[in-house]
């Protein structure tokens, strides 16, 4: 791997320099995101999930949990967004032999949407339901074969539409 170096900015960089981008001027209108993603288990790991033997707790409330932390939490980790007051969320499972879905839905008035939030609650709660299955998980050499997160993506994302006196 690569070294990574410090360089030094110049004059010419200032044009790229990262900023948040000034939402000032934009009205604020109701906004929801709904986004998902996958995380793909072993059948026998999904067995002691549906029992409730997994050791650290109900993967389905830890996950849940987390997800609405991680709305809350989102300009935290993503250095571009907007602080956003949230006015809801859902966090829903859909489960099948070898695999769990979260889908969560944010929902807020704001100058800004919230997908950022909604992708960022579902990436936190797929790593929460990995970080309490994983001892499930593993091979013989340690290694996790079998599991993966995949697809995650924004389901839908709804703006009210402007009023004439926001327009």
């Amino acid at each position: 791997m690569a070294r990574l170096v410090p360089r030094k900015i110049s004059s010419k960089d200032l044009h790229s320099i990262p900023k948040m981008i000034d939402i000032s001027g934009k009205p604020v209108i109701k906004r929801e995101a709904v986004a998902e993603g996958t995380i793909y288990l072993r059948k026998s790991t999904m067995e002691l999930i549906e029992s409730g033997k997994i050791e650290k707790g109900d993967p389905f409330q830890i996950a849940t949990f987390s997800a609405i932390q991680a709305i809350k939490n989102t300009p935290s980790s993503l250095v571009m967004c907007h602080p956003i007051p949230i006015e809801g969320s859902s966090v829903e499972f859909d489960k099948t032999s070898d695999s769990i879905t979260v889908r969560v839905k944010v929902v807020a008035s704001s100058k800004t949407g919230v997908e950022m939030d909604a992708l960022n609650a579902v990436s936190v709660a797929l790593l929460n339901i990995w970080d309490v299955v994983k001892k499930y998980e593993k091979n013989d050499q340690g290694q996790y074969p079998d599991t993966r997160i995949a697809d995650i993506h924004v389901v839908r994302k709804f703006k009210e539409a402007k009023s004439e006196e926001g327009k």
